[in-house]
């Protein structure tokens, strides 16, 4: 058999895409192919379940015009198929005189990206979350809190209900390429198609290699360390809470996630993982931490942000220093009050002169196309990701 599509990687973008191609092309053969021996099982399984508003991203960038078509959408199929979620809104604030203009350019980046965003005192912003500590802050009624792991599993339902074909504990080991079709060689079978998909995720950039295309950065992971607040603690926190970001490192900052099963997390703190999916400390693989730390563009990001970098590593191994930071929002927790919660990974695309690739990265060939940057927010853009690919195609 020749498959018309083949995707590879039954992550949230894959299923996406999956349901997406499906829609478009109902009397096509797809098959979705996942290594695991289930779809979602790394950075769709590990996420913290925000419904991200697209606040954050350069205007008419993929990131801000996906993820705020994508949180309408996505809230739109939680509602049709009865998923729990909650569009429970949450603060960016300002803790010191210096944050107050970043928080003003935040909100009017808000603005250009059509998103309802209103700027608030500290006093509003107290009545929102009473134990929290800022000088001022900004409310984004539209972010909100899901499962992704049950969102993914509906996208799996809706593409096998209708036809699609899921191959799990298939490893895609190598492609071999021609214009008529694409054979990906597995560690068990081969599968023809005529065009490939590949949503890869923390390997997008080894799968493109394999499939001949240079996508000129490589894969860096980055491990997001939480904890997460005791059940009698959890009333300090009600919603989410984000520092305004530092516009000089390329994270998000320690905030409060507020989860769909009413656990509060409270991190991530970001550092290298030595291995791709890299979840703990111990995490190691020799072959994948020598391609991370020889690559001339970590060495060049390392040296602009090593300042940053020196605290996010302190704050791993400090549990002091990570409730330090977290004092700055809510000056009453404790490090009594917090406990160990499972990390994710970030597969995050870094170029070799040491800039990060900051919008979703889709790269077409002519029987191919390589989603080769998507991390968070793309669970939040998922439904409208598959749309965009499909636009892509060009395939009668």
């Amino acid at each position: 058999m020749i498959y018309d599509f083949a995707i590879i990687g039954g992550g949230i973008v894959g299923l996406s895409t999956a349901i997406a191609l499906q829609k478009k092309y109902p009397q096509r053969k797809i098959i979705l192919i996942e290594k695991e021996s289930k779809c979602a099982a790394h950075q769709t399984g590990h996420n913290s379940g925000v419904i991200h508003s697209g606040i954050y991203y350069k205007p008419d960038s993929y990131k801000a015009k996906l993820t705020t078509k994508g949180n309408e959408e996505l809230v739109k199929f939680c509602q049709e198929y009865n998923i729990n979620h909650d569009v429970c809104g949450k603060l960016i604030v300002a803790c010191k005189e210096k944050e107050l203009p970043l928080l003003e350019n935040l909100y009017q980046r808000g603005l250009e990206n059509g998103i309802k965003v209103s700027k608030i005192s500290k006093e509003e912003a107290q009545e929102i979350e009473p134990y929290l500590s800022c000088l001022a802050a900004i409310k984004v009624p539209t972010a909100g809190i899901v499962d992704y792991k049950q969102v993914a599993q509906k996208y799996a339902e809706i593409f096998t209900k209708n036809g699609g074909e899921i191959q799990l504990n298939t490893k895609i080991i190598d492609i071999k390429s021609d214009k008529k079709q694409q054979i990906l060689i597995s560690n068990d079978r081969e599968i023809k198609t005529k065009f490939l998909i590949n949503c890869g995720g923390l390997y997008s950039d080894k799968i493109a290699q394999m499939a001949g295309v240079n996508p000129k950065m490589k894969i860096i992971p980055f491990r997001g360390e939480y904890y997460e607040l005791k059940p009698e603690k959890r009333h300090l926190v009600k919603h989410l809470i984000y520092p305004v970001p530092n516009p000089d490192f390329p994270f998000l900052g320690v905030h409060f996630t507020r989860l769909i099963d009413g656990n509060i997390h409270a991190g991530p703190n970001a550092v290298l993982s030595l291995k791709r999916e890299g979840y703990k400390k111990t995490d190691f693989d020799w072959k994948e931490f020598t391609e991370i730390v020889t690559y001339e563009g970590l060495w060049k990001l390392i040296s602009k942000y090593y300042a940053e970098g020196i605290e996010e590593i302190i704050r791993s191994f400090s549990k002091n220093a990570f409730v330090s930071s977290l004092q700055t929002l809510i000056p009453e927790i404790k490090a009594d009050d917090i406990i160990t919660s499972p990390a994710g990974v970030r597969a995050q695309a870094l170029k070799s002169d040491g800039k990060m690739v900051e919008d979703f990265l889709i790269i077409p060939t002519e029987n191919a196309l390589h989603v080769c940057n998507a991390p968070s927010p793309a669970a939040t853009a998922s439904l409208e990701i598959g749309k965009a690919i499909c636009q892509q195609l060009l395939i009668e």
